[in-house]
């Protein structure tokens, strides 16, 4: 186990990372100043004309086109400048202190922590907790959501952090094949998603012992792991987690690859205002379902992200024995018994030691 000292420079290392990032995500949010020659009055008599006429330009005010297109007569989307400063300002830099701020947090609860051991000790027998196919979905799921995230992010942040690093050129190409990456895996993480939903969502259903396990803190407080089924309130959580907000990234992902074809933020805000009273806008042109669509990925991804971060710690090096579920689906019994009482207790015949198998018997003679 790390001393205390070498995870107290892990920490400020983290801490440092977190805020050079976050540092870096309002860069290229820069306030658009005048554009040289926006006003083309070359007179004091048509200047002040030439200037109400590019305020309403800039405004986003409607013109009259001859072209069948309904938004032809907008010369500017001036929304458009609101989702830029929104997605390169706001939203990117609240993206960088969640994912800093969690691992910071994780950093600091294993400096003072420590793993979480198994009490009893391992023991000399296993129990089967996952099977090959349940294996074989989950690694599918982390796989491509992995993938994703990382492709996700350097559009996100790349700009900022990669292209002092490795130029412009390199950055574009990276970014191109990132794109076509990120595009296709989320075919497959859909699928994934939908597998283990199927798979999973009788074991994932909230009962009594939830709300028991949630009182106790599932025991991170001391007084012994409460009582759970093949899956804890805190798996629970992650899983419907996982579900919902992969849903939500499959289906922003599928408008966002398949501009102005959809109206889902539309229906989303009318159905929002219609349950909360709010007064969000509902009449939503096909640019601005782009932009919100976009905002609203991003948002989720980054959220599910900081949860699959504290996953991935748990079930790594935060827990003893809990990687082997996941690896040869046979899990240390003491550790089953700890974290998973009730669910040991249903598979109490897998848990018998078997019995060793004796010499068949010599005809006599």
């Amino acid at each position: 186990m790390m001393s205390v000292k070498p995870r107290l420079i892990w920490l400020m290392l983290v801490l440092g990372l977190g805020l050079w990032l976050a540092g870096l995500a309002p860069l290229s949010a820069q306030e658009s100043g005048p554009i040289a020659g926006a006003v083309p009055g070359n007179t004091t008599a048509g200047a002040a004309a030439d200037a109400e006429l590019w305020r309403m330009i800039r405004q986003g005010g409607d013109f009259t086109s001859n072209a069948q297109n309904p938004l032809a007569g907008r010369l500017i989307q001036a929304e458009g400048h609101g989702w830029e400063q929104t997605r390169n300002g706001p939203l990117a830099m609240y993206s960088a202190w969640a994912l800093t701020g969690i691992l910071i947090l994780l950093s600091l609860f294993f400096a003072l922590r420590g793993r979480v051991r198994i009490d009893a000790g391992p023991s000399s027998h296993t129990i089967t907790r996952f099977q090959l196919v349940e294996r074989a979905a989950h690694w599918l799921l982390a796989s491509s959501f992995i993938v994703l995230a990382l492709t996700g992010l350097n559009l996100l942040f790349g700009r900022s952090l990669l292209i002092p690093l490795i130029g412009k050129e390199a950055f574009a190409a990276m970014t191109l094949w990132g794109k076509y990456i990120h595009n296709y895996v989320g075919f497959a993480f859909g699928a994934a998603v939908v597998i283990v939903f199927l798979m999973w969502v009788w074991h994932n259903i909230p009962n009594l012992t939830d709300l028991r396990w949630i009182a106790r803190a599932g025991g991170l407080m001391g007084g012994g792991h409460p009582p759970a089924k093949k899956f804890n309130a805190g798996q629970k959580l992650i899983f419907w987690a996982v579900i919902i907000g992969g849903g939500s990234l499959f289906a922003s992902g599928w408008a966002l690859m398949n501009p102005f074809e959809t109206s889902m933020m539309a229906a989303t805000f009318e159905k929002a205002n219609a349950l909360f009273g709010l007064s969000l806008a509902t009449d939503l042109t096909p640019v601005q379902e782009q932009q919100y669509q976009q905002i609203w990925h991003v948002s989720v991804a980054v959220g599910l992200m900081v949860i699959i971060i504290a996953h991935i710690y748990i079930g790594s090096v935060g827990m003893e024995g809990a990687l082997d579920a996941m690896t040869s689906g046979e899990v240390d019994l003491n550790w089953a018994k700890e974290h998973h009482s009730l669910w040991v207790e249903e598979h109490a015949d897998e848990t018998r030691p078997k019995a060793p198998t004796s010499p068949s018997a010599s005809p006599a003679e």
